[in-house]
């Protein structure tokens, strides 16, 4: 298997074990009645798997940036400062006023 694709299974593992964390102190403390909710209405399981997926891939997504962003500090230092191919010149363009005349952008 590719390093990267092993980087990647690990963080979502990573993200979804901290989703369910997450999730599980969202209903145990019963943060805005949420306990409640799923444990009195039918179907309130489905919240808290919708509740679960949705944390899980957030938390995956986040936990493979700052993965991937730290990988950044390990390599080397950068390129040059030099352009590469032609360099852009600078250009003066004239404004037109609603009487017709051109003037240089710099008195306007």
């Amino acid at each position: 298997m590719p390093a990267l694709v092993r980087l990647y299974i690990v963080n979502v593992l990573i993200g979804f074990a901290l989703s369910a964390v997450f999730t599980a102190l969202l209903l145990w403390l019963d943060v805005a009645g949420l306990r409640h909710l799923a444990t009195s209405v039918k179907g309130g399981w489905i919240g808290v798997a919708m509740l679960f997926v949705s944390n899980g891939i957030v938390f995956a997504g986040v936990q493979f940036a700052i993965r991937i962003m730290g990988m950044a500090e390990d390599g080397p230092g950068g390129g040059s400062r030099r352009p590469i191919g032609r360099v852009p010149a600078l250009v003066r363009a004239a404004a037109h006023r609603a009487s017709g005349r051109k003037e240089p952008l710099s008195r306007l």
